[in-house]
């Protein structure tokens, strides 16, 4: 029988107290396009037994590559069998939302860990937890820029993930506004000169990447220094986490914000979600920032306890300004970026390295097949771009061998034809990239 959690009195008390003759007045926002005019014929009920049978015959056509030379915003890392174990525990799978802040210790602990490691990784002075993923992270930077400055222009580089631009261009347009793109120049970096104009007085922020999604490490602080001559503020962003082991802060360098995704810490593929996004501020934007922020305190008998300081826009806070949702998977995935963090410690830069030269090391291989050659000039981390005669064969090729490829950058820059992103983790041996190097001979 239907579920009907209200009786019609109470419809019709409803209805009459907000001005509607009918519940399909609710409704009326929604085109009529996108309405279904009946359900569709669902096939009949299965048993338990058979909607497994039927799940593990789904499951089986899932084909698993051995090896994986795709990065392009998620990375396979080796994740210590600690995460796991942490995270598969009632008191905090049960416990991701601390609506009861002084009753929920635990969770109020980690999330103040996270946030302390994400702010001393990023060089900034406040980290939330968390929000829904690199380009949602970096989008709220963005908007929060715009209502802060009062301004109504947004300048993102073309070397920003083209998924992080897209999601950055939907926010826009429902506050009204404007998103302009610069270029690249031969080096896979900024392009300074471009920048430098379209930088005017209603610019809020200017949006790149480091690493970018070439893999590209910019130079932040000329960056930093630019764009707040006019006044705005500069949000740099990351594709790959484990890069910060290594690489100077963003917030050292300049920049206001500092967000990205945090998948490689801790948290797997997943078949692309979900995910962890990462932002972190200048503690200027402490009361303005979304999600939640955990503080250190002492109780009454002096004794260390968390609290929860701020949750400044959340789904029942202040919600006529929220422009986010910040829910209960994003403690769950930032908790097992904690875990990861703790775990690796001061490991995190060996791991950075190790990243470093394995990209090294595949690049060197494959520039010795013939007709491939570098695309760009400036430093990478573990993601590299280099043209080549057939990208599609070449996958192909690779995908025989039970090998994922490189993306196919001309999915998303038409001008980049011919060109493959490579990247390579911990998770490759030298044996693996020898073969890979032997496969596309």
């Amino acid at each position: 029988m239907d579920y009907t959690p209200h009786t019609a009195a109470d419809i019709a008390q409803m209805k009459e107290f907000i001005g509607i003759a009918s519940l399909e007045e609710l409704f009326a926002d929604i085109p009529d396009k996108f309405r279904l005019k009946h359900l569709p014929d669902l096939p009949a009920a299965l048993s338990e037994q058979e909607t497994m049978t039927l799940l593990h015959a789904l499951s089986g056509k899932n084909q698993i590559p051995r090896l994986t030379l795709t990065g392009a915003g998620a990375y396979r890392h080796f994740i210590p069998a600690v995460v796991g174990h942490i995270t598969a525990r009632s008191e905090f799978y049960t416990a991701y939302t601390p609506y009861q802040p002084e009753i929920s210790q635990g969770i109020l602990q980690a999330i103040y860990e996270y946030q302390t490691m994400i702010a001393r990784l990023t060089g900034t002075q406040i980290a939330n937890a968390s929000m829904y993923d690199g380009a949602s992270a970096m989008a709220e930077a963005a908007v929060l820029s715009a209502k802060t400055l009062n301004r109504n222009k947004i300048i993102t580089a073309r070397s920003v993930h083209p998924a992080y631009r897209s999601v950055v261009r939907t926010y826009s347009w429902a506050n009204g506004y404007e998103v302009v793109e610069i270029p690249f120049n031969k080096s896979g970096q900024v392009d300074l000169t471009a920048l430098q104009k379209e930088l005017t007085q209603n610019v809020a922020a200017v949006l790149v990447q480091s690493p970018n999604f070439f893999g590209v490490i910019e130079d932040i602080a000329p960056v930093a220094d630019t764009v707040h001559e006019q006044g705005a503020f500069l949000v740099a962003g990351f594709t790959e986490g484990t890069a910060l082991g290594i690489l100077k802060p963003a917030g050292e360098a300049g920049a206001d914000f500092v967000v990205g995704e945090g998948q490689s810490f801790g948290n797997p593929l997943n078949y692309g979600g979900p995910y962890l996004g990462i932002l972190a501020a200048q503690e200027k934007f402490l009361r303005r920032i979304p999600g939640r922020l955990v503080g250190a305190t002492v109780d009454k008998n002096g004794n260390r306890g968390f609290v929860l300081t701020l949750q400044t826009r959340e789904q029942h806070i202040r919600r006529e300004k929220a422009t986010s949702n910040i829910c209960s998977n994003e403690a769950l995935c930032a908790l097992a970026a904690g875990i990861y963090l703790a775990a690796l410690g001061k490991n995190l830069q060996k791991l950075a390295l190790l990243n470093v030269q394995k990209a090294q090391y595949l690049k060197s291989q494959l520039l010795k097949t013939a007709g491939w050659q570098e695309l760009f000039t400036a430093p990478v981390y573990n993601e590299f771009t280099l043209k080549c005669p057939d990208p599609r064969k070449a996958n192909e090729k690779l995908l025989q061998e039970g090998i994922s490829g490189g993306y196919e950058l001309q999915n998303d820059y038409p001008e980049l034809a011919n060109t493959l992103l490579f990247c390579a983790t911990e998770m490759l041996t030298k044996e693996d990239i020898d073969s890979v190097a032997a496969i596309l001979k």
